[in-house]
């Protein structure tokens, strides 16, 4: 069974090919199969894991998107997530005995978010073994590895994160946790290297939008924002009557406010001087 929807895609490729000629099944299952366990094993090198059971890795990146009657990563993905977010708990509460819980969620929500393992997927070329249906995943994925030199560690919300590369992020963790025979210190080890660089106390920025808040309630400033991303994807954000930044993302309406926020802030910033 396994086999069968291994050669799937390669399978129709090779079908339309031929015009007609006389096919050896036998043969194009055969390519199809030393293509895919390839591709395997490249992401078990990239991991650093060797699976029992490869077709737990297969289903892992196959997109939901992807008709070719093999099973998605959502429930490989669903797992992952929460596995994910236990042992990065475990480590913080290690590593950092000092820290509150107000201090330590934040730091936790920074190393899981959908930013934070968008970027792990590109570093490790995840993007590259996904199986999609739809072409416009391809399309959103490089947009954002277009945007990664400007912000290269987080941008906090600054650009948009395709989710699509987060989730094969947390089904390879959850994928790895199963055939594991769920084994927390043996994903550990996988994740411990897939994640790095994580996330410290000192890299830890808060969000466009608390920052504009916070210094204009220090400075008795009134903040204003303008939705106008139905029109035209934008948002304008006014301080004390005046324009101070504007964010455009027509992807997602969140970044467009996080951009107009983070350009209002500089300004405002600017304007009060060195007192500030």
């Amino acid at each position: 069974m396994f086999a069968s929807y291994l050669a799937g895609n390669i399978l129709c490729n090779y079908l339309k090919s031929i015009n007609g000629r006389k096919l050896d099944l036998s043969l194009v299952q055969a390519e199809a199969e030393t293509k895919s366990l390839q591709k395997l094993r490249e992401v078990e090198r990239i991991i650093g894991y060797r699976f029992n059971n490869r077709s737990l890795l297969y289903e892992a990146f196959t997109h939901p998107s992807y008709q070719q009657g093999c099973g998605s990563y959502e429930r490989l993905e669903y797992i992952g997530d929460s596995v994910l977010n236990f042992l990065i708990t475990k480590e913080q509460f290690s590593k950092y005995p000092d820290l509150a819980p107000g201090s330590l969620s934040p730091l936790r929500a920074a190393n899981v978010d959908t930013e934070k393992l968008a970027r792990v997927a590109v570093q490790h070329n995840f993007h590259r073994y996904i199986r999609f249906g739809a072409k416009i995943y391809t399309k959103r994925i490089q947009t954002f590895i277009n945007a990664l030199p400007k912000y290269p560690l987080h941008s906090h919300g600054l650009i948009h994160s395709p989710k699509v590369l987060a989730d094969v992020v947390e089904s390879t963790i959850g994928a790895v946790y199963v055939d594991s025979n769920y084994s927390i210190d043996t994903t550990w080890e996988v994740v411990s290297d897939l994640i790095q660089p994580l996330i410290t106390p000192s890299m830890l920025e808060k969000h466009p939008m608390k920052k504009l808040y916070e210094i204009c309630q220090q400075h008795k400033l009134e903040v204003k924002l303008v939705d106008l991303w139905s029109r035209d994807g934008t948002y304008k954000v006014y301080v004390d009557g005046k324009l101070r930044g504007t964010g455009t993302s027509h992807a997602k309406k969140e970044v467009a406010l996080s951009r107009a926020a983070n350009a209002a802030y500089n300004e405002v910033l600017l304007n009060l001087g060195p007192k500030t």
